[in-house]
């Protein structure tokens, strides 16, 4: 969906989460959201009353959100899904954005928490909420394509922390070496809980 055809109040949302990606939560300004959000600042205490605190968890969720509705769409490029495809397609998400565009943005849901898990219990919350939100879709496509349901959860967390760390590498690095490590290590891990579930 296109930014111009969200509300005002989506569109700070999202410009929320888009900045934090970027520059981290302390560095994003309410100012900073209206305006990237082309709405008017005075909206910003209409629509979030809580500040910036409610903000910052709004786009922390929206990000959880759009992360587990993208699993479906990896699963859907690929002609035959395996748990490795999944991963990869995970990674390429990143290092198509990377090497198009530069090592600029993040995941904010990881950006939230280096900048707020220990200051904000509400933040650090939102983020636990929001990666739980993408460990789940991610775990039942594992299910679906036949791993164990005992072992999908824990396979889940691996990838989404191996995707993460890679992300954060990657952008010290300003490389993908890490991402396309990650993808080519544990891509025959996760096709082998397949194999040992036949």
């Amino acid at each position: 969906m296109a930014q111009s055809v969200r509300g005002p109040r989506e569109r700070m949302v999202f410009s929320a989460a888009q900045l934090i990606r970027r520059e981290g939560v302390a560095a994003t300004g309410m100012r900073e959201v209206a305006a990237h959000a082309e709405a008017p600042r005075g909206s910003l205490r209409h629509y979030f009353p809580g500040g910036k605190e409610q903000l910052v968890n709004e786009a922390v969720a929206w990000a959880g959100r759009y992360a587990g509705k993208r699993v479906a769409r990896f699963l859907a490029a690929l002609d035959e899904p395996t748990p490795g495809g999944l991963f990869a397609e995970m990674v390429r998400q990143w290092t198509d954005e990377y090497e198009t565009a530069g090592f600029a943005g993040g995941c904010p849901v990881a950006a939230a928490t280096v900048d707020c898990a220990e200051s904000t219990a509400s933040t650090r919350a939102a983020a636990a909420a929001a990666f739980a939100g993408w460990t789940g879709p991610v775990a039942e496509a594992l299910t679906d394509m036949g791993v164990p349901e005992e072992r999908a959860g824990a396979l889940a967390t691996l990838m989404i922390s191996a995707l993460e760390g890679a992300i954060l590498m990657a952008r010290a690095e300003r490389d993908v070496r890490a991402l396309t490590t990650v993808a080519r290590e544990l891509g025959p891990l996760l096709d082998a809980a397949v194999r040992e579930a036949d």
